[in-house]
């Protein structure tokens, strides 16, 4: 189960909403082991596409010597889907390679409704997961 608090929920939504017509991707970076989303990080899709994210490698290694300097790892990789529900694409799958990270997708096809799942992804296995969204800090 992914335990995340609204505001970064709400964040996440958020930059969903502003990339809108492309998707828009990010991490919620968390200390190593905890499962504890805690440090939103947005960041920019690289692809600009309204079917496709696509991390900028360079911004990715400078998060992961970010996250590495401070013992956190990606509790949540999110992404968002433009025209379709918030399921992980085919694409998606086979581009998940954090094992231990909940993958979060979001949905910005209905103007008035924003869908929000969370799904784990481990060697081309997706298995949805409930989410319990909490009132402040993910303890």
């Amino acid at each position: 189960m992914l335990v995340i608090d609204q505001l970064t929920v709400d964040a996440i939504t958020a930059h969903a909403r502003l990339d809108h017509p492309d998707e828009a991707c990010g991490v919620v970076a968390g200390p190593i082991g905890s499962d504890r989303p805690l440090r939103f990080i947005p960041m920019v899709n690289a692809a600009r596409s309204p079917t496709f994210y696509e991390f900028d490698s360079k911004d990715l290694l400078k998060l992961y010597r970010e996250m590495d300097a401070l013992d956190e790892e990606p509790v949540v990789i999110y992404h968002s889907h433009t025209a379709t529900q918030a399921y992980p694409s085919r694409t998606d799958i086979s581009y998940a390679s954090e094992p231990n990270a909940h993958y979060v997708l979001v949905s910005t096809r209905e103007d008035d409704e924003t869908e929000f799942r969370s799904f784990r992804i481990v060697d081309g296995h997706v298995t949805e997961e409930p989410v319990n969204i909490v009132t402040g800090l993910v303890e």
